[in-house]
């Protein structure tokens, strides 16, 4: 395997124009990028952007809402760790997080995997209990395989999804129709392509014409993969390059798009302070309503709230998610804002950018930052 040190200096031979902007979708990129300090190593006409691949920064404002007022009635709650910290737009006299909203008596359980949801269902059969599911393609796809397994072997008749899955690829669609993209060269993520193909970044190249490659996490796989795009740039064609072969197949993993398709359809979805993408979300089918938290218990977006559905006051991880802006950009980071006492929710999941920044020791405000 080529080493980190080979990668490096080939990307450091190259005859780069004055600037490169790369976009990495992945907040597991990012989070690579920056604990391993690759972007003070890499040559300085090489900006490194931040993308939307953090499922908890994006997850709508009103689901998480919801999955609070779910709690406070008296329903077990299941949800990913990060997601019990992300704050919501709650009046002042209400539980604003998952986190609070237990400190004020609701029955809210972080889990790691979709089977510790069953295990809590199967064992409290006289209680209500949701599971509150946010996340991508590779936290979906688990999702659909219980409840595909379900259907055959019998779910528990107590337990409902509320479901708030997102697909990676139509917000970086978006970004690219946009008039300005902001880059010049895109990194995919290994994990997404693992679950969905290498293929389904094809968009990237054929229909804009900007170079792209997928990788993996490793610091060896990332600057494969910048090279990879920083040498298409030079050479003027842009083709889409997998640098994570050994597990990102052709076709992606067969077993994981069965069962997304068995449960699961596809339709436009919002995307917390972005606003309606297209094709961009998981819904259950209708023939699985019975599962479908949202029906069972009647819930519907509040648009009555102050501010449902957006980011909180003062808050610019929108344009942080969309790689407008830098994290430590944002005027609220480091001084309102910070892992202790979060604002944002860029500040909260270990794939939000403003998480990670932090935990590098970047710690104060960009200077100028409005």
């Amino acid at each position: 395997m080529t080493s980190a040190r080979t990668w490096m200096d080939r990307i450091r031979s190259l005859p780069l124009p004055e600037k490169v902007r790369v976009m990495n979708v992945c907040g597991g990129h990012e989070r690579s990028i920056t604990m391993a300090g690759l972007r003070g190593a890499l040559p300085e006409q090489v900006e490194l952007i931040p993308g939307p691949g953090c499922p908890v920064c994006v997850c709508p404002e009103e689901d998480i809402y919801a999955a609070i007022q779910l709690a406070r009635n008296g329903i077990i709650v299941a949800a990913f760790g990060d997601m019990l910290r992300v704050p919501c737009n709650a009046p002042k006299a209400e539980p604003r997080s998952l986190e609070q909203a237990r400190a004020a008596g609701g029955d809210v359980r972080p889990v790691s995997s979709p089977e510790e949801v069953l295990a809590i269902a199967e064992t409290h059969p006289d209680e209500e209990v949701v599971f509150f599911a946010a996340g991508f393609e590779t936290t979906t796809a688990p999702v659909a395989g219980l409840i595909a397994n379900g259907l055959q072997a019998g779910l528990p008749p107590n337990l409902s999804i509320l479901l708030s899955g997102r697909l990676t690829w139509p917000a970086v669609a978006l970004l690219l129709d946009s008039d300005i993209p902001g880059f010049d060269a895109l990194v995919a993520p290994g994990h997404v392509s693992t679950v969905m193909g290498p293929e389904e970044w094809e968009f990237v190249p054929r229909k804009h014409g900007i170079p792209a490659a997928v990788a993996g996490f490793t610091t060896e796989s990332l600057l494969a993969a910048f090279y990879s795009v920083l040498r298409q740039v030079i050479e003027d064609k842009p083709f889409l390059d997998n640098c994570y072969s050994a597990v990102a197949q052709p076709g992606g993993n067969p077993t994981a798009l069965a069962v997304l398709d068995q449960v699961m359809e596809v339709t436009d979805a919002n995307w917390r302070g972005i606003g309606v993408i297209p094709g961009s979300g998981f819904t259950l089918r209708p023939e699985l309503a019975d599962l479908d938290a949202r029906a069972r218990f009647g819930i519907n977006p509040d648009e009555d709230r102050k501010r449902a559905g957006e980011m909180p006051p003062g808050c610019d991880c929108a344009r942080v998610v969309l790689g407008k802006i830098y994290p430590n950009e944002c005027i609220l980071y480091g001084r309102a804002c910070t892992p202790r006492k979060p604002i944002g929710p860029c500040m909260v999941s270990d794939e939000g950018a403003c998480r990670i920044w932090w935990s590098s020791g970047v710690r104060e405000n960009a200077e100028g930052a409005a």
